[in-house]
């Protein structure tokens, strides 16, 4: 019976591909409402009566869906943003789907204001609200924001390893035949076709969730992990040394043996081998040896899939975040050292992603903007420190020997 309400913030490719997509196969929504800012995309949708196109890439090609009766407004607009409060007040799940967690109170119409007026008059029986941003806390963040005094709302942590893009070059969109998100408009969402989503476990009284495909954990923190120092580290790692080597798109990467090689044993040996001894009393198949293998070797050959056309420089995009002290390359870089393991070719992706972000002089102070390959110890420290904004720990000195070393 579709007796559920969907409110989506944001409306990109995971919005879109995934959390729309799955509740409208679902069957289980009577309303499917989009919150969206980008006016020009908001008349597009409209103008073709709620009804949108998302490409799926399989291992096999390409197949179209076509999404029908959605509602999309944009909440700068007086009117709209009315509709929304309402839709909200009758919302059963609420998904978040943001650059960051910084958007949540951004703005005069802010998406944790939205919410809070929304659930102040709320109608719905329960509410949860899925938070799709790439932090391992945004649950806890929108919820401290919005602070809901209704007791029968609840805030849920998600682990999306789902691939996905906006299309915008009119040469791969014709050679790949995508469909744009509508007639007209020069842009098309391209997703994996891949829906094994980790949430948080809905602990709401009598309340079934209307999307039914998502895979619950009653802690998602090592699943979090996994993605981080896994999925996240390894797609970064590829892209840095991919992009050294000139290769334009990820597919290109699959053929070079020495390159995957690297890849795979960061992979398999220097993040699975820390997270295997990290949770290894979780009795969960993920964190065994097989268990991860499969994992990683289901990720490699997804990130290189040809039909998803994801270029290289996307992927290796913002290096300075990736490179953060704790981020996925020197995370897993601390964390495989933490459980006594010498992770050499995570250092080969590190050493890729600072000749990457050193490429780009606007990004780094003067006096850093020498190559990396000059570099002795203390300038890279002084790299490294600016880089981390002065965060140091035990594995520091490590890690600088490591990333030095020119094997």
């Amino acid at each position: 019976m579709a007796n559920h309400i969907l409110v989506g913030f944001g409306f990109g490719p995971i919005q879109s591909g995934l959390f729309v997509a799955e509740a409208f196969k679902s069957g289980n929504f009577s309303r499917i409402v989009i919150a969206e800012v980008d006016q020009s995309l908001v008349d597009a949708v409209r103008d073709h009566n709620g009804t949108y196109y998302v490409n799926v890439a399989g291992a096999d090609g390409i197949v179209t869906e076509q999404i029908d009766g959605i509602e999309i407004y944009n909440p700068n607009v007086e009117s709209d943003r009315a509709k929304l409060i309402d839709a909200l007040a009758e919302a059963t799940e609420i998904v978040t789907s943001l650059p960051s967690v910084k958007f949540y109170d951004m703005g005069e119409n802010s998406v944790a204001k939205l919410i809070s007026a929304g659930l102040k008059n709320t109608r719905a029986n329960g509410t949860i609200i899925y938070t799709a941003e790439n932090n391992n806390h945004a649950a806890e963040i929108l919820s401290q924001i919005v602070n809901p005094t209704d007791s029968n709302v609840q805030f849920l942590n998600t682990v999306i390893g789902k691939m996905s893009q906006v299309a915008t070059d009119e040469q791969i969109i014709k050679q790949k035949k995508l469909k744009t998100i509508v007639p007209g408009l020069n842009r098309a969402f391209l997703v994996e076709q891949f829906n094994r989503i980790l949430v948080t476990r809905t602990t709401l009284t009598n309340f079934q969730p209307g999307i039914e495909c998502f895979l619950e954990k009653d802690d998602l923190l090592p699943f979090e992990e996994a993605k981080l120092y896994g999925h996240n580290a390894i797609h970064a790692l590829l892209a840095f040394l991919g992009l050294q080597k000139g290769y334009e798109t990820m597919d290109q990467l699959a053929d070079d043996q020495e390159l995957m090689t690297i890849a795979r044993n960061a992979f398999i040996n220097e993040s699975g081998g820390a997270l295997l001894q990290k949770y290894a009393k979780l009795d969960d198949e993920l964190f065994t040896e097989k268990g991860y293998k499969a994992y990683a070797e289901d990720l490699l050959t997804r990130m290189t899939c040809p039909h998803l056309t994801d270029s290289v420089g996307r992927a290796a995009r913002d290096p300075q975040r990736k490179l953060g002290f704790n981020d996925r390359i020197f995370g897993t870089i601390r964390l495989a050292l933490e459980y006594g393991i010498e992770p050499v070719n995570m250092a080969k992706g590190a050493r890729a992603g600072l000749v990457t972000l050193l490429s780009d002089n606007d990004s780094t102070p003067t006096d850093l903007q020498l190559p990396l390959d000059s570099m002795d110890p203390p300038l890279l420290n002084k790299l490294l420190d600016w880089l981390w904004q002065g965060q140091q720990d035990e594995y520091s000195k490590k890690i600088v020997k490591l990333i030095h070393k020119k094997s």
